[in-house]
């Protein structure tokens, strides 16, 4: 989001006070953010505020006369790169789906170009109201984004959907709007994520201490490359990323299954998964019981998702993960070689080390190249990840053009 502008518009509603927050986040990410408010916003937070928080004045009438001298409304149309409503209350979505011009946010959005996007604030029956949601479908109907909103508790003491989505959330969709020219813009990336869990008994199972953490950003860093994403999980404590499509699994043969069904059409595949290499042979049917001093279980091979999809004729790009605790740069190029990978990102796992941890390093591998992720976020990581897969894709088509030529 580097130097977009983004038009952030605050209607009145309790949620207002979190778009300061909001705000942060967006210039957080480099973007200029010029703040419009309208009369009921200024019943929940000061102009004030938003000024110290965007370092630009805050606009809020559509008749000040210094503004519109020069035509203000129309300048700032045109200087938008985004618009986005957050909070978005009944009435201004309202308002925005018959076309009225009556305030000056509501006439900007007439204005405009660029793209709009609102984040709905609301109490939940009033979201799930008739009119509320043929306003929505209307605005869709015309482009608008609609971001959210989510289901919790509410201000007003109830419980339901109408909360607006958090600021993180609404910044991250935002940049994955903007990123519609991404670097993976077109493309639709297939990601696996987190452990899985195969079955001893109807209570207990076997799994590993993947937290899922470094598939959910790799997810995330793509949506906002521009990809489409959809994300198959274990069983994780993890929230969706904002714009990703999430399916939930819980063994090895559940992931396979997910993954065959969801590859068609997918050009890239990020298989960042711990998933289980065995599974027990027979799972028993009733708990089993404390009857010994030791218990033996058969095991058995679980399916390998990742080598499956490389040895697909239809493959796509297949990225791989390798988690070691030694000799983790010739055991990532082995697997690299043996599985027939277009990359494979390597680690280093242990105690204290990635799992569970908000950071780490990676080792990157392709066929004749090596790339060094130094110690950092995984979200930071991921994005470095995404930026080499793209760059990949694009020498690969290259090759591709110049053979075409030469033939």
């Amino acid at each position: 989001m580097q130097g977009k502008r983004i038009l952030l518009g605050v209607t009145g509603g309790i949620a207002a006070y979190k778009s300061p927050d909001l705000v942060r986040r967006l210039r957080e990410r480099g973007a200029e953010v010029q703040v419009v408010m309208t009369a009921g916003a200024r019943e929940f937070v000061t102009p004030t505020t938003f000024q110290a928080v965007s370092g630009r004045t805050v606009r809020t009438d559509l008749w000040d006369a210094a503004a519109e001298a020069a035509m203000g409304h129309i300048e700032l149309a045109r200087w938008a790169d985004a618009v986005l409503i957050a909070p978005a209350s009944a009435d201004f979505l309202a308002r925005l789906a018959t076309g009225r011009a009556d305030d000056l946010l509501a006439t900007l959005c007439l204005a405009t170009e660029a793209p709009i996007a609102v984040a709905p604030a609301m109490n939940h029956v009033m979201w799930a109201n008739a009119a509320t949601r043929a306003n929505v479908a209307q605005l869709a109907a015309r482009g608008v984004v609609v971001l959210g909103p989510a289901s919790g508790d509410q201000a007003c003491g109830e419980t339901g959907e109408g909360r607006m989505l958090e600021p993180l959330e609404l910044a991250e969709e935002l940049q994955a709007l903007l990123a519609a020219g991404g670097e993976l813009a077109g493309r639709r990336v297939l990601v696996t994520a987190g452990p899985t869990r195969e079955r001893l008994d109807p209570v207990r199972f076997i799994s590993n201490r993947s937290s899922g953490k470094m598939g959910f950003a790799v997810a995330q860093a793509a949506r906002a490359a521009g990809a489409e994403v959809v994300l198959v999980s274990g069983p994780v404590s993890l929230p969706t990323p904002p714009g990703v499509r999430r399916i939930d699994v819980e063994s090895a043969a559940d992931m396979l299954a997910a993954v065959l069904k969801e590859l068609a059409g997918t050009q890239v595949f990020i298989s960042t998964a711990a998933v289980a290499d065995y599974r027990p042979l027979r799972a028993a049917a009733q708990k089993i019981k404390k009857t010994s001093d030791t218990l033996e279980i058969s095991m058995e091979r679980t399916p390998d998702v990742l080598a499956t999809v490389a040895a697909r004729p239809d493959r796509p790009f297949v990225v791989g993960f390798a988690a070691e605790t030694e000799s983790v740069e010739q055991n990532a190029r082995t697997k690299l070689m043996k599985k027939n990978l277009d990359m494979i990102a390597a680690n280093e796992v242990g105690d204290d080390k990635a799992f569970d941890s908000e950071e780490n390093q990676l080792i990157v591998l392709a066929r004749g190249a090596r790339y060094e992720l130094g110690r950092a976020g995984k979200l930071a990581l991921a994005r470095g990840l995404v930026a080499l897969i793209a760059r990949e894709l694009a020498a690969r088509a290259d090759r591709s053009q110049r053979g075409t030529a030469l033939g």
